[in-house]
């Protein structure tokens, strides 16, 4: 197949949607199939930068996501090159500028459009006038409006699911997880360097806290958690690992929390070099409530790291046996749980749980399921257009 993801997010933008991208394209490379990408400039690329499959289209930082880019020009540019490539299908990964130019683009050349709904954005409507201007009743009918004539909808969760079901969007939905390239995570890594590097001794605990760092996070739950987790071992290392709006403001609550010394921000890695850091900690932490997929848990449980997350549909789902790791509801639930985790390392190693849950979340099966996903989307999108008396049945035979 020729496949075109439209996308406002990809690398050098680290995030989990530029991630599951890159993972997906890898994976339908690798199974015989043609992946091009439609995403916008960015400030880091040079234009002289030859990126093979890669089409960049003019953009400029988004309102309130300034890290993020929204494109202001290449429909029509978009359209000639689809055609020039013959794509069969589009799968828009934004429901912004890129995902309505991949909309377009579809409606042009008379292919399905499908859609993976990454975000729940009614857990990000502060970041608009401080929530005052859009409502959840705004986010529902853009969905819907958005969502519109798709031939399909990937839900990473039934998280997810359950929320587009409530917007009563019509277009098929499949639960389709996020998937990882486990070789990137299971094989073996010396992080002694990186302990250096950080300033960390090999013998200390280390706790790891990977993502955007952003207001809805809630980073700032766990440094409040620290001051006790202290007092039960004072050579404790938290390393937080991302860059966002917040960064600045979180460096100083660690100062005025007088836990600094502990805390180390590392800014942002890049997604390549993240592997020794999940291989460094002793246990991952999550304090976030608006994951909808939680890329980073997998990366995490594949890389043989114990996880301690709040709890929310999805994570109660994935989080099964405590030889993955375990949720929590309250703050006051998080310090003894992570102390049970580093009282007892080696109580909680079945290894067949773990196994199992990372059968579920390779990349392999990831790209299995997302091709038998596009099929289903053809025949849907075959259906529909012939259901429309003025439509030519030639013009979409399914041969």
């Amino acid at each position: 197949m020729n496949i075109g993801i439209f996308t406002d997010t990809y690398f050098p933008q680290v995030s989990g949607v530029a991630t599951s991208i890159q993972t997906l394209k890898n994976d339908l490379e690798r199974k015989g199939n043609s992946v091009y990408i439609f995403t916008t400039t960015d400030p880091n690329v040079s234009k002289d930068t030859i990126e093979p499959n890669i089409f960049r289209l003019g953009s400029v930082p988004f309102i309130s996501f300034t890290d993020r880019r929204i494109a202001i020009r290449g429909m029509f540019h978009a359209v000639e090159l689809a055609k020039e490539l013959k794509l069969d299908i589009i799968h828009t990964q934004t429901e912004f500028s890129l995902g309505m130019i991949g909309k377009f683009v579809a409606k042009q050349l008379k292919i399905p459009f499908v859609h993976t709904y990454h975000t729940m954005y009614e857990d990000y409507l502060h970041y608009v006038l401080n929530g005052h201007l859009l409502k959840p009743y705004h986010v529902k009918q853009m969905s819907r409006m958005f969502l519109k004539n798709a031939s399909g909808v990937v839900a990473p969760s039934k998280q997810v699911k359950d929320t587009l079901d409530r917007y009563n969007i019509k277009s098929p939905i499949s639960i389709i997880p996020t998937g990882v390239d486990l070789s990137e995570y299971t094989k073996p890594v010396n992080t002694n360097n990186l302990r250096d590097k950080l300033g960390i001794s090999n013998d200390a605990p280390v706790i790891l806290m990977l993502s955007r760092i952003a207001l809805e996070k809630k980073i700032d739950h766990m440094l409040h958690c620290m001051p006790q987790l202290l007092e039960y071992n004072s050579d404790i290392k938290l390393v937080i690992v991302g860059n966002g709006p917040d960064f600045d403001e979180l460096v100083k609550m660690s100062e005025d929390l007088g836990i600094s010394d502990n805390v180390i921000f590392t800014g942002e890695v890049d997604h390549d070099s993240i592997s020794p850091y999940y291989h460094m900690a002793d246990l991952f932490v999550s304090s976030s409530d608006t994951e909808s997929q939680g890329l980073t848990y997998i990366e995490a449980i594949a890389s043989g790291v114990k996880i301690v997350v709040r709890s929310a549909p999805y994570t109660d789902q994935l989080l099964t046996d405590p030889s993955v790791g375990v949720t929590f509801n309250k703050d006051s639930q998080l310090v003894p749980r992570i102390i049970a985790y580093l009282d007892h390392p080696n109580s909680f190693d079945d290894r067949e749980a773990r196994q199992k849950i990372l059968y579920n979340i390779s990349s392999d099966g990831f790209g299995n399921s997302i091709l038998d996903f596009y099929k289903n989307a053809e025949d849907y999108f075959v259906r529909e257009e012939l259901s429309d008396s003025s439509i030519n049945p030639e013009e979409y035979s399914n041969d």
